[in-house]
């Protein structure tokens, strides 16, 4: 008895740890496989939808279905992502039960009528809602309840790209500008693991990417400090862009509630303006994920990675659809298409820099995403588990670099700030939204100063 008091002493969380790591294992197969369904069904949807374009029709008559769902039995569920961050911050009224079959009905409707939307999102709600369901039967602990939850992000993250060491990280990553919840550390790696192995035992198999430039150069030679030059370049690159994304999303949301008064009206006008967008020369590449392209020359992440496999606006094209389709209140998520804005922007830089195309695809596809959801460690370790630990030095340049070119901003407004990036004021805010707010009253003010110069000079010159 004295042993395992004086264990109980020094290790006073392992009862608590093994408690969690009991229900994480039954947790993380029912995320694993709801993943693997939901992978399955979004292959139907999209082969579907490239088959008969004509689909597309249908998109804002399916963004009214997604808002009325929502509307009448979806709840808190509407707030997605930022939900789970709020509840693992705060536990309050908890993750309905109802978001997981709701996200994802709802991402499968956007993705076969042709929205731009991502599939990343709809995982990892799905794994909140099933980790809180089985964590309010089992407990009241509020430690054990956030505990859960976070390895719920983990376990749908992981098992919807393959990347289950980025899962854990990005969990725990994602919940704080500054600092990892290293509490939840060994059930994050359990869960991902566990349910990216589910996932793949159901026979879902993840794409694969593949950067064969071989950099033979000696660290020390002019030649290799001139491709890390390149390389800091394109990362600064990519962290605009995804300043660019995340704020134009907000900006396109508040716009479409300002004009539109009958809040149901904003699905069915955001799907008008993609059926209008989806005419334009090569713009059925910008419709639904955007992982491959039905046509042989077509741009896609896959295509990205080769000489000519993009425009030197594809990324901008795909920004500005993915922002539409979110902001006007259709589902599935930001992610992939981030790959797709990263990817497609690091081909066009490498062929104005005169780089390996390939490696700065692959860049550009981590870098964009750690820069829109400041989680700059897991994005690097998701390019190692994506594309091979030979390059991991350009990884992370591109990826903290992008982070900290992205500023305050990022695609979930409920991140708190704990430590602002270097240089910045920030500090003092709670979360990302508030930043945001910030932002446009200092911009406002900006444009209100410079009126009344403009007008005093006018009333001098006269």
């Amino acid at each position: 008895m004295e042993f395992f008091s004086n264990f109980q002493k020094k290790f006073p969380g392992v009862s608590r740890l093994f408690i969690v790591l009991l229900l994480t294992v039954p947790v993380s197969i029912c995320i694993g496989s709801a993943v693997a369904l939901f992978l399955w069904l979004l292959d139907i949807a999209t082969n579907t939808r490239q088959q008969n374009s004509w689909l597309i029709f249908f998109l804002p008559a399916g963004g009214l279905l997604i808002h009325f769902l929502y509307k009448s039995i979806g709840k808190n569920a509407e707030r997605g992502n930022n939900l789970l961050i709020e509840e693992i911050h705060e536990p309050a009224a908890g993750i309905p039960k109802r978001m997981a079959p709701l996200v994802l009905f709802s991402t499968i409707i956007t993705h076969l009528f042709g929205g731009s939307a991502g599939r990343e999102g709809t995982a990892v709600q799905m794994g909140g809602s099933i980790a809180s369901a089985v964590a309010r039967w089992v407990t009241r602990d509020k430690d054990i309840l956030q505990i859960l939850l976070t390895a719920g992000i983990a376990a749908g993250f992981g098992a919807v790209f393959g990347t289950p060491v980025t899962g854990a990280i990005f969990a725990m990553e994602v919940l704080t500008i500054g600092r990892i919840q290293y509490k939840a550390l060994v059930p994050c790696i359990f869960a991902a693991a566990i349910a990216n192995y589910t996932c793949s035992a159901w026979g879902i198999h993840h794409t694969q990417y593949h950067v064969l430039f071989k950099n033979t150069l000696h660290y020390l030679s002019i030649e290799n400090f001139t491709l890390l030059a390149k390389a800091l370049l394109s990362a600064i690159a990519f962290g605009l862009a995804a300043f660019l994304f995340s704020d134009l999303t907000i900006i396109f949301k508040k716009t479409f509630q300002k004009f539109i008064k009958k809040d149901w009206l904003i699905p069915v006008l955001g799907g008008c303006i993609i059926i209008l967008l989806a005419f334009l020369p090569g713009a059925e590449d910008y419709l639904g994920l955007g992982v491959q392209s039905p046509n042989i020359d077509g741009v896609s992440i896959v295509s990205a990675f080769n000489m000519g496999g993009a425009h030197d606006f594809s990324w901008l094209w795909k920004l500005l659809f993915t922002a539409i389709t979110l902001s006007a209140g259709f589902k599935g998520g930001e992610v992939t298409p981030l790959f797709f804005i990263g990817a497609t922007l690091g081909n066009t830089l490498a062929i104005l820099f005169s780089a390996p195309v390939d490696l700065f695809a692959a860049m550009g596809f981590i870098a964009v995403f750690a820069a829109a959801t400041n989680t700059p460690i897991a994005c690097t370790v998701m390019g190692c588990e994506l594309f091979g630990s030979e390059h991991i030095l350009f990884f992370a340049i591109a990826c903290f670099t992008a982070y900290f070119f992205s500023g305050h901003s990022g695609i979930y407004t409920s991140q708190k700030i704990a430590v602002a990036k270097a240089g910045s004021k920030h500090s003092g805010e709670k979360n990302l939204h508030e930043s945001f707010v910030n932002r446009k009253n200092n911009f406002t003010q900006k444009i209100i100063r410079l009126k009344k110069k403009f007008r005093n000079r006018k009333f001098s010159g006269n």
